[in-house]
């Protein structure tokens, strides 16, 4: 069954063939420099930021992901999108130290605070978890995109799954490899007016279809509106009670997004991704100054409020029409003969209202917008990776190499990793569950870095060691978890002796563990730099509060005017009220 007809076809030839000409456009630009390849030549503007930061982040997780979960557990997974404070805590609190330092990579901050050695282990783990994270993503949405539009599309025993993820890695690869940062930058400006056009026709043509915001409210339900209710079990009488399993807290794992979690520990992985990952961060690297640098991310913060409407709503609105039974085609697919949802066929939640609710024409425009996601995250990724690999690897270990021949290894890199990609298809074709899949894994790897970053800033007493001992420490705990998790995940049937120390490891709910390592992190590092001697602060001069100078604090105070503060502080209002309508 295919679901797109020959103008659906004409608009999405025009998406790419405008996508081609504007990085061309930019491909054709002087990129000789590794300051250029890397980071644009620091000349990016705070819109072009801003709409880079937004269109980096929304990728494949939320298209597949969160849409999923909006299918299955309403507006629950909100939460994380409503983290985009953490982008002002960017702009306002760590943006400043970043610019002023003139890096190219966060490993490279930190080697400039701390030890070369700190900077080789942010680089590694990074690449490692951008491979099995970002990348698979990214191919899986790819693929579950195009095998729900065009089930039927085959060629060379391929079917559409596969077709659809060799195309967006290779078409995304090759604009990537030749222009860096700046084409990518440029295109993902455009991709998020294509991506949030198409979103809010989906959006709007799916309430016509269910019947209005009152009609989707009473068909799925008050509890999928309830940002609290999915956290507590039946019978609890305050949503901000504890979770409560068996008469104690419910510190194994259960379906429950407990509130204590979310409050705690989901905030940690937020602000990690948000203010020290390379993915994200590399985009405000490649601004002027700390002027357009904020101003970019506060543009971003209020972008990244959006996927709550076109992505989540959206997917509440397929469980809906598929749970009247007012399409058919959506009740096959998502609802078991129990009346529930098929929580692996939610995935395509989005897809499968792109396909059967949108008229043609604007059909072609959204597939668009969703192949725009889709290569905006994945460039993102290449860019990020390449740069990590070409500056905190390949010139540590040849000091002598022109700037011409970084570039280079920079494009080499890139397409090192499309080929990774590619190999990674199938490994990830059977995937389930993406958006809970990511922010399990990076609960586990994302305390260390965060502590060490925001420590490092705010305490100019820490030093290398106590760096050190914090990210091997925090990093062993992680892989341990991870480790554990492995077995069970991959084998069916496979389990730890019940009550085993193994057993309550693998079964500790994922943001508790992820406190844990959190609390032994920051607990290490203050033990060991207290232990150890102090650093030089000569050293670290601009790099922490403490070591500020009179005039970097008077440059700060001038890069921004009462309307970043007011803007910044409507975001925050904003975000409360979300909060208050949803519980």
């Amino acid at each position: 069954m295919g679901t797109l007809a020959i103008l659906d076809w004409v608009f999405i030839a025009l998406y790419f063939a405008i996508i081609a000409a504007l990085a061309w456009w930019v491909i054709k630009q002087k990129t000789d420099t590794p300051d250029d390849y890397f980071l644009a030549g620091r000349h990016l503007g705070w819109l072009i930021v801003g709409t880079s930061i937004f269109a980096s982040n929304i990728g494949s997780e939320h298209l597949v992901g969160l849409a999923g979960s909006g299918a299955t557990d309403g507006v629950a997974m909100a939460h994380y999108e409503l983290h985009a404070w953490c982008l002002l805590v960017l702009g306002w609190v760590m943006l400043p130290f970043f610019i002023r330092s003139k890096v190219f990579t966060m490993p490279e901050f930190l080697e400039k605070r701390f030890s070369p050695l700190a900077r080789t282990v942010l680089s590694g783990i990074s690449l490692i978890a951008y491979v099995l994270t970002k990348i698979a993503v990214g191919i899986f949405a790819g693929g579950i995109v195009f095998s729900v539009l065009l089930p039927e599309l085959s060629f060379w025993g391929m079917n559409s799954f596969w077709i659809g993820s060799i195309l967006v890695i290779l078409f995304t690869g090759i604009y990537t490899v030749l222009g860096g940062l700046r084409a990518v930058a440029y295109t993902e400006a455009l991709q998020t007016l294509v991506l949030l056009f198409g979103s809010v026709l989906v959006l709007y043509y799916g309430l016509q279809a269910i019947g209005g915001w009152e009609s989707l409210y009473q068909i799925a339900g008050p509890e999928m509106f309830d940002l609290w209710k999915p956290m507590v079990p039946e019978g609890m009488d305050s949503t901000w009670a504890p979770v409560m399993e068996e008469g104690r807290m419910a510190w194994y794992f259960n379906t429950n997004y407990p509130w204590f979690g979310m409050l705690f520990a989901a905030p940690i992985v937020g602000l990690w991704y948000w203010t020290t990952d390379q993915y994200i961060v590399q985009r405000a690297l490649g601004a002027p100054n700390e002027k357009e640098g904020r101003r970019g991310t506060i543009a971003a913060a209020f972008l990244k409020l959006l996927p709550v409407f076109i992505f989540i709503i959206p997917g509440i609105i397929a469980f809906a029409l598929a749970k009247s039974g007012q399409m058919q085609v959506l009740q096959q697919e998502l609802i078991n003969e129990q009346g529930g949802v098929i929580t692996q066929n939610a995935q395509a939640a989005f897809p499968l209202m792109v396909a059967h609710i949108l008229p043609v024409g604007l059909r072609g425009v959204v597939v668009a917008g969703l192949l725009a996601a889709l290569m905006s995250s994945l460039a993102g990724v290449f860019n990020a990776s390449s740069t990590l690999f070409t500056m905190d690897f390949y010139q540590k270990f040849k000091p002598e190499s022109s700037e011409e021949h970084l570039v280079w290894m920079g494009r080499l890199a890139t397409v090192v990793m499309v080929i990774i990609g590619l190999l990674w298809i199938p490994v990830i074709q059977g995937s389930r569950g993406l958006y809970d899949y990511l922010q399990g894994v990076q609960s586990y790897l994302a305390p260390p870095i965060f502590v060490v970053f925001f420590l490092g800033i705010f305490n100019k007493r820490l030093n290398k060691q106590g760096a050190l001992s914090a990210l091997f420490v925090g990093f062993a705990l992680g892989i341990f978890r991870l480790a554990i998790d492995t077995p069970v995940a991959l084998i069916e049937g496979f389990s730890y002796p019940k009550g085993s120390f193994l057993w309550i490891v693998n079964n500790i709910f994922f943001q508790y563990y992820s406190l844990i390592i959190f609390v032994v992190s920051i607990a290490v590092m203050f033990i060991v730099s207290y232990l150890t001697a102090p650093p030089s602060y000569d050293k670290i001069a601009g790099l922490t509060y403490g070591t500020l100078s009179d005039e970097d604090r008077r440059k700060s105070r001038e890069s921004y005017t009462w309307v970043d503060t007011s803007l910044s502080v409507l975001l925050v209002l904003i975000i409360g009220f979300i909060y208050l309508y949803f519980s």
